[in-house]
């Protein structure tokens, strides 16, 4: 589950940082001019997730049982979410329109000729590892073992009952307190 996890989020946050679209922006006079958009530039989804998934990863340890499958709940749908901004950004072109208008310093601008690379589909298939870590996590994670009880919080013990003075003695050299 944690490989899974941590290569599907390494996939997901590398390819949103890679060029999705490409396309050339008419200019005055005729011009053209070149324009790209990276992943996180079309859409945020999948970064979004790719960090909730990491998270849901490193809280699996820290939680057992039925709190443990919703985790892994949690993580199919960050996979999800990962998933479907993959989509939107590979068919949205309006994010390259925007990185036109924003060369061009104007207020609205067109892309055309509009190509798309493979990082899309990096990013889907780093979403479809993510939902798989999930359903792993949500169909066994609650017979996973669990860490020791000895990271979890103390519980205080009833104070030990002296009869005698040498049981007072007992207590202490348990560690337990006589007094209460």
């Amino acid at each position: 589950m944690l490989l899974l996890t941590a290569v599907g989020a390494a996939l997901v946050l590398t390819a949103v940082g890679r060029t999705w679209a490409e396309g050339v922006a008419l200019g005055m006079g005729g011009s053209r001019v070149a324009v790209s958009a990276s992943g996180s530039r079309l859409t945020a989804l999948p970064t979004g997730m790719a960090l909730v998934a990491m998270a849901a990863a490193v809280a699996v340890f820290a939680v057992r049982g039925r709190t443990r499958v919703l985790v892994g709940v949690l993580t199919v749908l960050a996979g999800a979410g990962a998933v479907a901004g993959a989509v939107i950004g590979y068919t949205d072109t309006a994010g390259l329109h925007a990185v036109a208008a924003g060369q061009l310093a104007l207020s609205s601008g067109r892309a055309e000729e509009i190509t798309r690379t493979a990082w899309p589909w990096v990013a889907l298939a780093g979403g479809v590892l993510l939902v798989a870590a999930g359903a792993l996590t949500a169909w066994f994670g609650s017979g996973w073992p669990a860490m020791g009880s000895r990271y979890e919080a103390p519980t205080r013990k009833a104070p030990a009952r002296a009869d005698s003075p040498s049981d007072l003695w007992k207590a202490l050299d348990r560690g337990e307190d006589p007094t209460g």
